[in-house]
Formats: C-alpha cells, structure tokens, sequence
C-alpha cells in the first residue's frame, strides 16, 4: 500500500508494511489512522501515469513510433507497381518518390538536430509525427493527374518523419547507460527493419482487402496519431546527459559541436559506413519485390501486370523476411557484440565490419540465382539481410560512446544527413535511371526488362564492402575517440571552462 502525500491511499501498491510517501518512508502505524481515505478516481488515474513513465516504457514507446516511422515509409514500397499502372511512371520516375522523400529527410534533419539539442525533444516528436500522419492521409486522396502532387506530399512526409529519427535515439541514450542501453537501442532500432517489413504486408494487405491501393496509406496515419499523443503524455524529457552524470554542466555552441564532429574520426568514418548500409537498403526496399516479380514472368510463373490491382505476393514475401532478419539482424549483433567486447574493446566497429562483408556475398549471389530459382534468391536475401542488419544498432552505440551527451542530437542528425546523402537520397532513383537506360537495347523484352534492373541492383554490392571498409577505419580510432569523450565528460564534472573540443 502507499499513501500520497495529501494522505490518500493508493490500492496495490506493495504488500509491506512500510507505507511510501512521496517525500520518503512514514511509520507503519500510519496504515491504520483513521485519517486515511480513499483516493479518488483522478488521484489514482495520476499515480497510474507517474508508473507508465518510466524508462522502460519510454523506450516502448519510443521504438514503436520508429516502427510506425519506418512502416509508413516503406507502405508506398509495398504497392509500387500499382502505383506505376496508375499514373503511369517508369522506373526512375517511380524510384523518384523514395528519392524526393529521402532529401528532404536530410535537408531537415540538421535542422531538428540543432532544436533538439537545445528544446523540449518530445513535443518535437510529437508535431512530427502529427504533421507526417495528416499529409500521408491526405496523400491518398491525389489523382492521376497530378502524381507532382503525389512526389511532393512523399517529400513533406520526409520531414516529418525526420524529426523522429534525428531526436528519439538521444533521449533513450539519456535514460540508460552501458549494456543497458545497448539493448534499449538495439530495440529501438529493430523497428528500422521490423517497420519497413510491415510496411509491405501493410500495403500488399491492405490494398488486397479493399481492391485499391490507395487504402495502403490510410492506415498508418491512424497509429501516427496514437503514437504521437503517447509520446506526448508518457515520455519523460530527461536532462541532456543525465544517465552519464553531467547533465546541465557541458554545453557549447553549434559551430563548437560541428567542428569536434568533423574531427571525431570514427564519428566520420562510421557515417560513412551508415551511408553505404543506407544506399543498398534504399535501393533493395524500393526495387526487389519488382526484381523477383520480373524474375517469375522470365520463368513463366506468372504473366505480366498490365492493369490494376497487381500481384502483391513478392511484396508480403519480402516484407515478411525483411521483419524476421531484422530481429535476427539486431538480437545477434547486440549478442556477438556483447560477447567480442569480453576479447576485445574494438568489438563493436569489428562486428559491423565482418557482417557487412559477409552481407555482400549473399547480395551478389541473389543475382546469380534469381533467374532460375526464386527460392534460391529468398534464401540469398535471408542471409544477407541478416548480416547486413547486424550493424544498425551497434552504429548508433558507437556513436554514444564518441559523442559526449549534448551534442548527441545534432550527430545523429549529421549522420542521417550524411548516410541519406551519400546512400538512399539517390540510389533508389540512380538504379531505376541505369534500368531505364539499359532496357532502351531491347524495348519491350521481359527478359531484358529483368536482366537490366539485375544489372543496375549489382551496384550494391560493391557499396557494401566499401562501408564495411569504413568500419574497419573506424576500429582504428574508436578507442581513442572513445576516451577522449570520456575526458571530457569528467572535466565537465569539475571545470567546464577546461574543455576542448
């Protein structure tokens, strides 16, 4: 039992005998005074609030609005050959909607960076996902007359969700550290491959059930709006680099942050990384569904689509893996993490490391198989998606462990800016222009068709072992970058005007 501090009772607290106060502990003879009453209704429905907010929950919280983000991303993914019969595009046209959405995530993440460094971060997340929710709904009301309609709300949507993935990481990485916040973030970011698996089934789902696609975009803004008002109400704002124990005592101007970013070596060199991850994982969300679909018409399996609805098989298949590997993805890499560190303290630029190269020897063999066996191929995208999903929150440990806790917002708004850029900003468009060029050989081949968009996804492979060069240039500085922001920390503790950047 506890008591609030105005005397009231609160029911299923404990079973104790030490009743709880607000303020502390009181005698046990309290729990019999006759000066005890029951609570109301609104005393308890705020003592229930004060239980919700905590840590744990906010983390919940926190990673299904990442599902949601990264659901309704990939939603337009899961129904792009529909979306292509309707306003009739070619497939750069059609791969320009990831792109749009894309740069204009990048150009706004700085942006968020730099406020949620410096403002109340949940109210932030809470109008982004506001703001990304009414614009997706009202997306699906355009006509296909105006698909330039259709390309800008994709790029609105963009900066919605950008203020999402630029603030969330850094507010779990002020409610826990070390191991702790190892899991809590790679929980967080198993919604990047779980969200965008359900973006498929969500879209393939939902158009199969109403005979539209168009319906595929009226869902998530529903769970936008929960997710948003959670956030809003159960999030707690914990101070900048409390789970660190400096909160308040280190704070310094943007240009300062910059240029100790731009001097952090594994900070650069695990964005670029980032970048090379993004570039394969925009190109292979946007464009396998329809690489396998052109795969089964080579074979005979199925026949061409010419109108609407078109079959959403693949799309469910592939988004399905794509949610199994990511759990997998995350669990094993937080895992061999784990496990490497007890041999190593570099484990976690090496593991990224090992499982990007790993990754791009199933991708190239996707390729190879496709053609004659689309099991092969799902098999091929098993494995290297797994390996490939490894990293993503060990890239976001890193960057914890380098990045002292008040410029942690604008870095992993830098990175984002820099991995978009460099990666998905442009490689869902680059692959669908080199198809567009190839095919103009032999116009009108379904097998050409296949073999040129073959072609053009045989890019990502070689941009995966480059990232997972980076990773291993990032071994060589972690360790140093990683006690020089541990220096600081604990200057700040002492004499804030000794720090350097």
């Amino acid at each position: 039992m506890c008591v609030e501090s105005d005397g009231c009772e609160l029911e299923g607290c404990g079973s104790s005998d030490e009743v709880r106060t607000l303020s502390g502990s009181m005698s046990p003879t309290l729990r019999s005074s006759p000066d005890l009453r029951s609570c109301r209704p609104g005393q308890k429905f705020r003592a229930a609030l004060l239980k919700c907010k905590s840590p744990v929950a906010a983390a919940g919280i926190l990673s299904f609005g990442n599902v949601l983000n990264y659901m309704d991303r990939y939603t337009v993914a899961g129904v792009l050959l529909d979306i292509q019969k309707h306003f009739t595009v070619t497939d750069s046209e059609a791969g320009l909607l990831q792109t749009v959405f894309i740069c204009s995530f990048m150009v706004a993440a700085p942006i968020f960076g730099y406020l949620g460094d410096r403002f109340n971060r949940k109210i932030i997340l809470s109008c982004g996902i506001f703001f990304w929710s009414v614009v997706t709904l009202s997306s699906s009301f355009i006509t296909k007359e105006y698909y330039w309609l259709f390309v800008l709300s994709r790029g609105l949507i963009g900066i919605g969700e950008s203020s999402y993935s630029s603030i969330s990481p850094t507010i779990i990485g002020d409610l826990f550290t070390n191991n702790t916040r190892t899991m809590m973030l790679s929980v967080f970011y198993l919604a990047i491959p779980l969200g965008s698996g359900l973006g498929y089934i969500l879209g393939s789902s939902a158009k199969e059930a109403a005979g539209d696609w168009h319906w595929a975009l009226r869902v998530s803004p529903v769970l936008g709006i929960t997710a948003g008002t959670l956030i809003l109400f159960f999030v707690p704002e914990p101070k900048r680099g409390s789970a660190d124990h400096a909160a308040g005592r280190l704070k310094t101007p943007w240009t300062c942050d910059m240029k100790a970013l731009a001097k952090n070596r594994s900070y650069v060199f695990s964005s670029l990384a980032s970048a090379a991850v993004s570039f394969a994982t925009g190109a292979f969300g946007v464009w396998i569904p329809q690489y396998l679909f052109r795969a089964q018409v080579v074979q005979k399996s199925v026949v061409p689509c010419t109108q609407e609805p078109c079959s959403s098989k693949d799309s469910l298949i592939f988004g399905a893996i794509t949610c199994v590997t990511g759990l997998l993805g995350v669990l094993i890499g937080a895992a061999t993490t784990r496990l490497c560190r007890q041999k190593t303290e570099r484990a976690d630029p090496l593991v990224c490391a090992v499982s990007m190269l790993g990754s791009a020897i199933f991708i190239c063999l996707i390729f190879v198989v496709a053609k004659k066996s689309i099991v092969g191929a799902y098999i091929c995208i098993f494995i290297g998606e797994t390996l490939l999903f490894l990293n993503w929150a060990i890239t976001a440990d890193i960057l914890m462990y380098v990045v002292i806790p008040t410029r942690r917002a604008t870095a992993v708004a830098f990175q984002g800016f820099t991995s978009h850029i460099l990666g998905d900003a442009g490689s869902p468009y680059l692959i669908g222009l080199i198809s567009d060029n190839l095919q103009k050989s032999y116009p009108g081949s379904d097998l050409w068709k296949f073999l040129s968009l073959g072609y053009a996804l045989m890019l990502c492979p070689f941009v995966i072992v480059l990232g997972g060069m980076f990773f291993l240039a990032t071994a060589l500085f972690f360790l140093d970058d990683r006690e020089k922001a541990e220096r600081q920390l604990s200057q700040s503790t002492t004499s804030p005007s000794s720090i350097k950047v």
